[in-house]
């Protein structure tokens, strides 16, 4: 009996840990109440508009997908002239390039459930390859990710070099997503 027991429990143990791997993921959209602000000792602002696809389990969060976009009219700086400003060539260029894309490659998780999600951000059509924390609220309905992370605007050439200017901009981010209806 112990014979047979044996085997079955071992296949049993892999027939659960593939299913775990092959957990499927759900298709979800960004929501309202997003925040990107870009935080310096000066300029400082927000974008706000974001929009895009997460493909989510919280049973498989490493299957995770992210395709997302932020249009760069969307900046807010609390100043008129500097929104205008950085629609420029020498900014963020909105003509030939009106959008922020994040589009990612791999999702890892941490021993406390954080993810780090490795992904090609583009800027002013330059891509960088940049992994971004997060640490993951909600449930199967509505989950939101956040953290904040670095970027360096000259790697991108957004703006010249400036001692009025950090180079390095310090991102912090709230992305609600919510579960896309079911297409019958």
């Amino acid at each position: 009996m112990k014979k047979f027991i044996l085997p079955v429990f071992y296949f049993a143990l892999m027939v659960g840990s593939v299913s775990m791997a092959l957990a499927p993921t759900a298709d979800y959209e960004v929501t309202k109440g997003h925040s990107i602000a870009f935080k310096s000792a000066h300029p400082s602002g927000k974008f706000t508009s974001i929009s895009g696809n997460v493909s989510y389990s919280s049973s498989a969060p490493t299957s995770a997908t992210f395709d997302l976009k932020i249009p760069v009219d969307s900046i807010s700086t609390g100043n008129g002239l500097m929104n205008k400003k950085a629609m420029t060539k020498e900014w963020f260029d909105k003509a030939n390039y009106p959008n922020i894309k994040f589009k990612s490659k791999s999702v890892t998780k941490d021993e406390n459930g954080n993810l780090s999600i490795k992904g090609d951000l583009t800027i002013k059509g330059t891509t960088k390859e940049y992994t971004i924390p997060a640490k993951v609220t909600g449930s199967t309905a509505k989950y939101i990710f956040s953290g904040n992370f670095y970027v360096n605007r000259i790697d991108f050439k957004v703006g010249k070099k400036s001692e009025s200017v950090p180079d390095k901009m310090k991102i912090e981010y709230e992305l609600p997503v919510s579960k896309k209806a079911d297409k019958k």
